[in-house]
């Protein structure tokens, strides 16, 4: 008894250290306040940057970031990343400007309103290649994104957007971490994140940084 209630104890003190947040479904579904920030974020290798400007990530995921962009590299894909964490204030302006340029229709198709990016967790990676650069429209043909289909999940890293989901268009290079388990099982059932019920996806918040 003495056993089970320490592993119990246990459990419930790493459930109350881990940010519940990191796996929320937030497109156009759970809201994050304005004044959330990762608890720390780290610099990307600059290296690993198609914009070469600072960009950061939330400092749990950083590893597991790392060993996958490493992977990539050893089999021949030179991943990129083209935007990492973005705060409430980065995303409302982006979507103001996209609203400007493309109208509100469209950009709403393809870009969350602040509050609702998966970028504000510092735990979405949108990634591009040399050969790509900022023409992400030709991201589903390059072997950068078979690599990702292939082996993503290994270091926790699921397709947030796949073809024909409820939320917005297609994106093929937009990946979120959500832990190896829960990503590996994505990967073997052939579902994604948004398919699941929140409660399901709750139950690997013990789960996500082992």
């Amino acid at each position: 008894q003495i056993s089970s209630i320490g592993s119990t104890v246990g459990t419930l003190e790493k459930l109350s250290q881990t940010d519940k947040e990191l796996l929320r479904k937030y497109s156009k579904v759970y809201f994050l306040s304005e004044n959330y920030r990762p608890a720390q974020l780290t610099s990307i290798d600059k290296d690993y940057l198609y914009l070469k400007e600072d960009a950061f990530a939330n400092s749990q995921v950083m590893p597991y970031l790392d060993r996958l962009l490493k992977a990539a590299r050893s089999d021949g894909i030179e991943l990129l990343i083209a935007s990492a964490f973005r705060s409430f204030e980065a995303q409302a302006s982006l979507k103001s400007e996209y609203k400007v340029i493309y109208g509100a229709g469209t950009a709403n198709q393809f870009s969350a309103d602040q509050g609702y990016s998966e970028h504000q967790l510092g735990t979405a990676m949108d990634f591009t290649t040399p050969t790509i650069g900022g023409l992400f429209s030709k991201f589903p043909t390059d072997p950068a994104y078979k690599w990702l289909q292939d082996n993503a999940y290994k270091y926790g890293f699921t397709l947030s957007y796949p073809e024909n989901n409820a939320y917005y268009k297609f994106e093929p290079w937009h990946w979120r971490f959500v832990g190896v388990s829960l990503a590996t099982d994505l990967h073997r059932e052939g579902k994604y994140f948004y398919d699941l019920d929140q409660r399901e996806i709750d139950t690997y918040l013990i789960k996500l940084f082992d």
